[in-house]
C-alpha cells in the first residue's frame, strides 16, 4: 500500500485498514473517502427555559434506538457508537453529514482527531435551525476521514481508551441556554401578559368612570334640590309683608242714634 504524506485514504484503503481501527466496523458505512459513524449510548442536551431545574440536567443514557430532540438554539454533546483509533502515522478529520447540516445542526467541536487517539468521539453540536431536530441512537450522522502524515510521529495521544461523555465538559456548559427562539417566546409571553394587564386596567378605569359619573349626577341632583329649597325659603316671608306704599284702612264712621219723634 502506497503511503503518500498528506494524502487522504481512499474508500479501498478505508476498507483495508479500518477493521483494525474502528470497532464495530461495517464495510457498508464507507462513504466515498469517508466512514460514517453513528450516535452512541450517551447524550447531553442543554436545558431550555421550560426546564424546571436547569442545573439538574446532565448526561443521559440512551437505550437501543431511543430518540431524543435538540430544540432550536440549543447545544448538545453527542457520543459516537464506535470506538475510533488513529494510528501514529495518520490524522483524522470529523464532521456532520450534509443532510443533518441542512436542518441546522452545526458541529462546533474540534474538526480533527489527533494521532494515537483511541476511544469514542464526542461531538459538540448546536441547533442553528428554526425547528427542533429529532435524532435517535444508532442514526448515522457523523463522518470521519483519515489522512497520512509524512512519518510516524512521537507527538501523539496516550493509549488510554476514552469512553463516554466527559462530565467536565458538561459542567462547563451546564445551565439554561437562552436561545433566540427562547428569547422570542419570552418576549411574546411578556407582550401577551402586558396586553392582558392593559386590558384589565382599561376595564377598571371604565368601571371607575361609570361610578364617578353616577356619583356626580347624585351630587348635582342633591345640590340642585338644596339650592331650590334655599330660594324658596328666602322668598316666602317677603310675600306675607304689607306693601310700604299702601295706606292703612280707615275706621268705620260712628253713627249717632236719632231721638224718637215727640208726639203732640
Amino acid at each position: 500500500m502506497e503511503n503518500s504524506s498528506g494524502s487522504f485514504w481512499s474508500g479501498e484503503t478505508l476498507i483495508e485498514r479500518l477493521p483494525d481501527l474502528i470497532e464495530p466496523f461495517s464495510p457498508g458505512r464507507v462513504d466515498c473517502a469517508a466512514y460514517t459513524l453513528a450516535i452512541g449510548p450517551e447524550v447531553y442536551v442543554s436545558p431550555t427555559d421550560q426546564t424546571v431545574d436547569p442545573s439538574s440536567v446532565t448526561v443521559r443514557r440512551l437505550t437501543a434506538d431511543e430518540a431524543f430532540t435538540i430544540p432550536p438554539g440549543q447545544f448538545a454533546f453527542l457520543l459516537s457508537e464506535e470506538i475510533v483509533s488513529v494510528p501514529a502515522d495518520a490524522l483524522a478529520f470529523i464532521s456532520i453529514r450534509a443532510k443533518s447540516k441542512f436542518r441546522g445542526l452545526v458541529n462546533v467541536s474540534g474538526f480533527h482527531v489527533d494521532p494515537g487517539y483511541k476511544g469514542q468521539l464526542t461531538f459538540a453540536v448546536f441547533n442553528a435551525g428554526p425547528v427542533t431536530i429529532h435524532l435517535r441512537r444508532g442514526q448515522s450522522i457523523f463522518l470521519i476521514w483519515y489522512a497520512n502524515l509524512d512519518r510516524s510521529t512521537g507527538y501523539r495521544k496516550d493509549s488510554e481508551v476514552r469512553t463516554g461523555i466527559d462530565t467536565e465538559l458538561v459542567t462547563s456548559v451546564s445551565g439554561e441556554l437562552l436561545s433566540f427562539a427562547g428569547l422570542s417566546k419570552k418576549i411574546k409571553d411578556v407582550d401577551e401578559k402586558l396586553a392582558e394587564r392593559v386590558h384589565a386596567i382599561e376595564k377598571e378605569q371604565t368601571y371607575y368612570r361609570v361610578i364617578a359619573a353616577i356619583a356626580l349626577a347624585v351630587v348635582i341632583a342633591v345640590a340642585a334640590g338644596w339650592v331650590k329649597d334655599l330660594f324658596a325659603t328666602k322668598t316666602q316671608p317677603a310675600q306675607n309683608q304689607t306693601s310700604p306704599t299702601s295706606l292703612p284702612a280707615l275706621p268705620a264712621p260712628i253713627t249717632t242714634p236719632k231721638p224718637p219723634p215727640v208726639t203732640k
